[in-house]
């Protein structure tokens, strides 16, 4: 189990993130959602260990991370919401030196490597320089290397971001039968359907502050509203969005 207890971040002094509890459990996918600048990615990027919290714990499998972060990092795979690559490097070669990172067992990571690359649709291209992919498909390398060495914590931010309908459908699959594996599976996504399609919970975050971490279900029975997008509305969205759609539909009609 992934766990935040009382997590927050400050830069110079400002609170990105404040006072964030929640629990992210094995074989269930938790979606994390909240408009831009609420702290998503800030809490992304702390859960991975890339920055450090101001204050709280994060805790996985019970044991704060800080307390043997490359352990903790062995066992996690992350797919971040810029595709930050080696372009020079074909997709075959950016995976190899993936696995040499991680030590994995270099006959066995071969056959996974090209496994993947069929099944994502980058065989044929895999010899090709990153520099001349498209956005989806450096999406499509950055999830195999999330999930080359079979991680039990599986953070993805964004992961939808270029992919189109039909890649964008394996991957949805693809979350649901991590997690009916037994994995930690926590997700950010600007796609609100999706993410009603295959959390089993959400957490939403607003202004750094949590605001909601229950199943769908039960937000949809307390809030008696009917789907996902209406919860995020009415609890992280501050705009009239009708009323600005039409004043803006006015303005280029003037």
């Amino acid at each position: 189990m992934l766990e935040l207890r009382s997590v927050s971040k400050r830069f110079a002094g400002i609170p990105a993130v404040d006072d964030v509890s929640f629990c992210a459990r094995p074989g269930e996918v938790t979606g994390y959602l909240g408009p831009n600048g609420s702290g998503k990615s800030t809490t992304m990027k702390m859960i991975t260990g890339l920055i450090e919290m101001t204050t709280g714990a994060i805790l996985f499998r019970g044991k704060p991370i800080q307390d043997d972060l490359v352990a903790y990092k062995r066992c996690m795979g992350y797919v971040p919401e810029e595709p930050y690559l080696y372009n020079h490097l074909s997709a075959a070669e950016y995976l190899t030196m993936v696995a040499q990172l991680r030590n994995l067992p270099a006959k066995q990571s071969s056959e996974c490597i090209d496994g993947l690359l069929r099944l994502l649709s980058l065989y044929d291209d895999r010899h090709a320089s990153i520099s001349g992919y498209s956005k989806g498909m450096r999406q499509k390398v950055l999830i195999a290397a999330a999930l080359l060495h079979n991680p039990d914590l599986i953070l993805l931010d964004e992961p939808f971001s270029g992919l189109d309908v039909g890649s964008a459908l394996v991957l949805r699959s693809l979350i649901q039968e991590l997690a009916a594996r037994g994995k930690v599976v926590l997700f950010s996504s600007h796609e609100l359907d999706t993410v009603e399609r295959v959390s089993s919970r959400v957490v939403i975050i607003h202004h750094g502050k949590l605001v909601a971490d229950d199943s769908i279900e039960s937000l949809r029975s307390l809030m008696e509203l009917p789907t996902l997008e209406a919860i995020f509305s009415q609890l992280a969205v501050e705009q009239d969005t009708e009323s600005m759609a039409r004043q803006i539909a006015d303005l280029i009609h003037a």
